[in-house]
């Protein structure tokens, strides 16, 4: 049988781009260097980028288009190049990040997304440059606590590779999932997209020189975490809970998930939300709704600092509703405790780095 170019194009011809209804020889995909030896037929596909999430599918709808209409014996060697520039590894992927601090709680509703935006805000207000990822793929808080929804990030061509450009919002560099979705449709993805997702919010972006990258990791456990400690070597891990005792259940499955030989991340301190409950009027009352001191005490049985307490007070809830951080006002009980809580954070970050060997990235298996 007698293989010539064009038999292979017209196969080719029957394999369509997903979402645009156009085959991939019209959208030019197809490069000029199609190479026949006998039964042996080498091309090569073009992506827009190397992390496009049809190039393995498209690869092999192409090799059964040519099986399928030219010949089942030919022997297809499909090569796959970009017009964009490949995402960097490791050490190169963020070189301009000095300190990667991962917010974490076993559970949800302890108030570690509230405790991550104003981490974040009150370590800008010290003079540091801070970044701020929502990592929580399926539940993206920040948009609303900074007041960025109607924000829709633009991409920049930098260094040969488009780039998405982070809002910056109160002196913090911020990405979520939340500027890319409708926030009143429920984002249906399977585990592997929502990492994917993840990992062009980190690698994909124009973060440039942090001092501070604050990532807000959903709560639990999950393929997030796992795809986090995978793609980036976490400074340090602050560990959110209230006193509730089911709540620091939870918080020692964190902790647990940190600390363990494969991960290797170090605890930076654990943080009591919801402390006690303050009325605005009377400061110096003290109810405690949720128990006493249950995360301090958690952290003297775990050794590790406990780094500050949050108490509860009307303004924390209502200013994080309008998006205004708390940390905002210097003046409030919590914008206090914020601002001490980020001295302690940037004191026992400058302690891990004296002490103990940069963290190595969990190796995929």
């Amino acid at each position: 049988m007698d293989i010539y170019p064009k038999l292979i194009l017209d196969a080719l011809a029957t394999v369509r781009y997903p979402g645009t209804g156009k085959n991939i020889v019209e959208m030019n995909m197809v490069e000029d260097d199609l190479r026949i030896a006998g039964l042996h037929v080498e091309f090569s596909l073009i992506f827009d980028k190397p992390t496009n999430p049809f190039l393995k599918s498209l690869v092999k709808a192409c090799e059964a288009a040519i099986h399928a209409y030219v010949s089942k014996d030919i022997e297809v060697e499909i090569k796959t190049k970009s017009l964009q520039a490949p995402r960097p590894e490791l050490p190169d992927l963020l070189p301009g990040v000095k300190n990667i601090i991962a917010i974490a709680s076993g559970k949800g509703g302890v108030g570690k997304s509230t405790v991550a935006a104003n981490l974040a805000v009150s370590l800008a207000r010290l003079g540091h440059r801070v970044g701020l990822l929502d990592c929580d793929i399926f539940g993206p808080s920040m948009p609303k606590m900074f007041s960025l929804e109607e924000a829709r990030p633009y991409s920049e061509n930098i260094n040969g590779r488009d780039l998405i450009v982070p809002v910056e919002q109160y002196g913090v560099k911020v990405l979520s999932i939340g500027f890319f979705v409708d926030p009143a449709t429920a984002t249906l993805w399977r585990g592997g997209m929502a990492c994917n997702a993840l990992k062009q919010l980190i690698g994909d972006a124009h973060w440039g020189d942090l001092d501070y990258f604050i990532l807000d990791t959903p709560p639990g456990t999950s393929d997030i975490h796992l795809t986090l400690v995978q793609t980036l070597p976490i400074t340090g891990a602050v560990i959110v809970s209230t006193p509730q005792q089911v709540a620091l259940a939870d918080a020692r499955k964190g902790i647990n998930m940190y600390q363990n030989e494969k991960v290797a991340v170090p605890i930076l301190g654990l943080v009591e939300n919801m402390a006690w409950f303050t009325p605005a009027q009377h400061t110096d009352e003290r109810y405690f709704i949720f128990g006493k001191e249950g995360v301090k005490h958690l952290a003297e049985e775990m050794n590790v600092p406990l780094l500050a307490q949050i108490p509860v007070v009307q303004d924390i809830c209502q200013q994080g509703d309008e998006g205004c951080p708390v940390a905002l006002d210097p003046a409030s009980i919590t914008g206090q405790a914020f601002m001490q809580l980020a001295a302690r954070v940037v004191t026992e970050t400058d302690r891990r780095n004296l002490e103990k060997s940069p963290t190595v990235i969990v190796g995929v298996k």
